[in-house]
């Protein structure tokens, strides 16, 4: 059976096509540009060949038709008919009070429309491009798959905010997470790489991108994580602020002259490791130029360690304990800088790098960075939503 994952952005949309009984990815490719003048598609066909094709594409009705006549071509395509592909699996950042994936109806829709707030950059590219696939073809399945639906199993003391009880009957104000789909996946592939029965492990797992999250997974379901009614909340990001007090609102309104929509965009798009670098939200540059003494990139490479070392130990709170440590997301994956640092702060928890260890968990390759002797295992497991969608 074979199906097409699609990540829809305000001018992107990514796409893989996977054959599901090998796991095998068939097609993998990106439009950029959309709705911008120089648009193309970027993708490697059978032959492992790399394919820029550019085109016109005003809209993402007009990207999805190139990714379908780009699967289907009969020189550089994947599969010969649409008919192939069974359905259509669509990456949802904010679901809302959904619990589970949803084959998408027209009362499922209208339901979903309710949340679009919740992530308001990411929320409507994603139903511009479940639009798209109906206009191009319209007969096609598609189920949305939420990052908020892993983290419906908080209780109510970890998602209730404290603010008067009405504006979540009335509004739904409370805490929904994010990252859902690679929590599931990082969970599940941790407790196999282990060997150990996910139940039995109390895991704190780092995701860590330029959106980046905690959570704590116990008995294999989400106890508690960082990001909130949005994704601003929590750890310190490639933009965005996390954790800050509410009065800045106030204050720069009253100081600044600012409104709630210029605060709001700073806090998600010029914060972070950009805003307090002042030179760029990507990881890799902060730390080159940390090396070279740059004293903002120094210490915003701090702030994201420190802040990210003391929401572990919170989450470990919420675990009831902690038998693994994961780190997962590009910088997760690959900073052996980063992991050895927060390491440094965690040596109460028994937890001790492994020097060497560390220096190979990077480029995709899973593993176990802390010594024999630690207490609990810290482990870098490469996640993969698009399988998991």
């Amino acid at each position: 059976m074979k199906i097409l994952v699609i990540n829809c952005g305000s001018s992107s949309i990514k796409y893989k096509l996977y054959e599901m009984d090998t796991h095998a990815v068939l097609a993998a490719g990106g439009i950029e540009r959309v709705g911008q003048e120089g648009a193309f598609l970027k993708t490697t066909d059978h032959n492992g060949e790399k394919l820029q094709l550019n085109f016109d594409c005003p809209t993402h009705t007009e990207g999805i038709k190139m990714m379908f006549d780009t699967l289907t071509h009969p020189q550089h395509g994947a599969i010969k008919s649409i008919d192939e592909i069974a359905a259509a699996g669509h990456r949802i950042v904010a679901g809302g009070r959904f619990a589970e994936s949803r084959l998408v109806t027209p009362d499922m829709l209208e339901e979903w429309k309710t949340f679009m707030d919740l992530a308001p950059l990411h929320n409507p590219p994603a139903l511009k491009g479940y639009n798209a696939v109906k206009a191009v073809v319209e007969n096609m399945p598609n189920v949305f798959v939420f990052d908020t639906s892993f983290h419906q199993t908080m209780p109510e003391h970890a998602y209730k905010y404290a603010v008067p009880h009405e504006l979540y009957e009335k509004y739904g104000l409370r805490r929904y997470g994010a990252h859902g789909t690679s929590y599931r996946f990082v969970s599940d592939e941790t407790a196999r790489f282990l060997g150990k029965d996910k139940k039995d492990l109390r895991m704190v797992i780092a995701h860590l991108g330029n959106g980046a999250s905690i959570a704590a997974v116990a008995n294999g379901e989400c106890k508690d994580t960082s990001m909130g009614l949005t994704p601003l909340e929590g750890l310190v990001m490639g933009t965005r602020s996390g954790d800050i007090d509410p009065s800045v609102f106030s204050f720069l309104a009253e100081n600044a002259n600012m409104t709630i929509s210029q605060i709001t965009e700073m806090l998600n798009k010029k914060s972070g490791l950009l805003g307090i670098s002042g030179l760029s939200n990507d990881c890799r540059t902060i730390e080159e130029e940390a090396a070279n003494g740059h004293a903002g990139a120094k210490l915003a490479l701090e702030i994201f360690i420190y802040r990210l070392a003391k929401y572990i130990g919170s989450m470990t709170v919420a675990a009831g304990g902690l038998d693994a440590l994961v780190f997962t997301g590009g910088i997760g994956e690959n900073s052996d800088i980063i992991r050895e640092r927060v390491l440094g702060y965690l040596g109460f928890f028994g937890l001790q790098i492994d020097q060497e260890a560390n220096l190979k968990a990077r480029f995709g390759n899973a593993g176990v960075i802390t010594t024999a002797d630690s207490k609990a295992v810290a482990v870098v497991i490469p996640t993969n939503e698009e399988l998991m969608i």
